[in-house]
């Protein structure tokens, strides 16, 4: 039960690291072809609140808590299933900590920029008329 647990929280991690890294490349193409979705404000205040989890996390020092949760479900060791310990290789690097956060603080700072290069819309494109 619990390496099934322990599963579930690596899917869920692997969805938020899709999603950051996406934005980064998806809001600035969006803009330049004309996806209104890349305006939308609450999706834009999820992108910039997740990287901010991530940076602030980084620069404390400490784990993703879904890191900390996932290790704490699976007890991350041989006896994962093969996809689990080839995903985990991708997720996590292993590289020194300032490094991670030095990266994470660089992109919340991409992040904030994009809003000014790529403001938000006013109000949902299905208010207009």
């Amino acid at each position: 039960m619990n390496a099934a647990l322990g599963q579930l929280v690596l899917a869920i991690h692997l969805v938020v690291i899709a999603f950051n890294v996406a934005g980064l490349v998806v809001i600035p193409l969006g803009a330049k072809l004309g996806w209104s979705f890349v305006r939308w404000r609450w999706l834009r205040l999820l992108h910039l609140a997740s990287w901010l989890v991530v940076a602030v996390q980084a620069v404390l020092g400490r784990a993703c808590f879904l890191t900390d949760w996932q290790a704490a479900l699976t007890g991350q060791g041989a006896h994962d299933p093969m996809i689990m310990r080839w995903v985990n290789s991708l997720v996590y690097w292993p590289l020194p900590t300032w490094s991670f956060a030095a990266m994470y603080v660089a992109l919340l700072a991409y992040v904030i920029a994009l809003w000014r290069l790529v403001p938000v819309s006013p109000r949902p494109s299905s208010a207009r008329r």
